[in-house]
């Protein structure tokens, strides 16, 4: 899915939000936070997101599914397994409407998240590589212990896996190689994004999303 495709159907569950008198919140993962707030990805496979209320959305993401001629799939919750106890949330560089609320992980959550999935390659994923060395770079990390230590703030040591400390490895040797693409710079959807400053944000109605 493309930012368009992706900021198209958020318009419309604004839309249909609205026109049931709902007001709906939505927090982005992944590549979808890749694609919209960092714009470091021309696309995502579908949009990974926790959102409220659940079962409205459900229902309208299969209206819109549908409609927009998108996989059945194109909008789940499946990285709700994967979220931290100590979460941090921003609304930076996202769209924000009348009965929709969009927020995301913080740039180092997302890092964090990253960091523990640690995907290779494969025919349905183009891993989680470039992304890591994107936010590396976003967040001015100099070694694998400095993106260590991030990952630490938001996930026990013990569940960071060797994969983890081995993928870090092999992205500083290419960064020191300048074998793997680097951002030359961050763009937001400054359009569209609200004014405030990214940083720790706690999502409306509950601790953790």
């Amino acid at each position: 899915m493309s930012r368009e495709t992706i900021l198209v159907a958020l318009a419309r569950l604004d839309e249909r939000l609205g026109e049931e008198n709902v007001m709906g919140e939505i927090c982005i993962f992944g590549g979808t936070a890749m694609v919209l707030a960092f714009n470091a990805r021309l696309s995502t496979k579908d949009v990974d997101a926790i959102f409220k209320p659940p079962e409205v959305f459900r229902r309208l993401a299969g209206e819109l599914a549908e409609s927009m001629a998108l996989p059945a799939t194109w909008l789940n919750d499946g990285v709700k397994g994967f979220v931290s106890a100590y979460p941090e949330y921003t609304s930076e560089g996202l769209p924000q409407m009348s009965h929709l609320r969009v927020i995301r992980p913080s740039a180092e959550y997302l890092l964090a998240m990253k960091c523990m999935a640690s995907r290779a390659p494969a025919y349905d994923t183009q891993g989680d590589q470039e992304d890591i060395a994107f936010l590396i770079e976003h967040a001015g990390l100099k070694t694998a212990d400095d993106v260590l230590a991030v990952v630490e703030k938001f996930y026990p040591p013990d569940r960071i896996l060797p994969k983890t400390h081995f993928m870090l490895l092999e992205i500083f040797d290419k960064i020191s190689k300048r074998t793997i693409r680097l951002p030359t710079e961050i763009s937001h959807i400054s359009s569209e994004a609200p004014s405030s400053s990214e940083g720790s944000e706690t999502p409306s109605g509950h601790e953790h999303l």
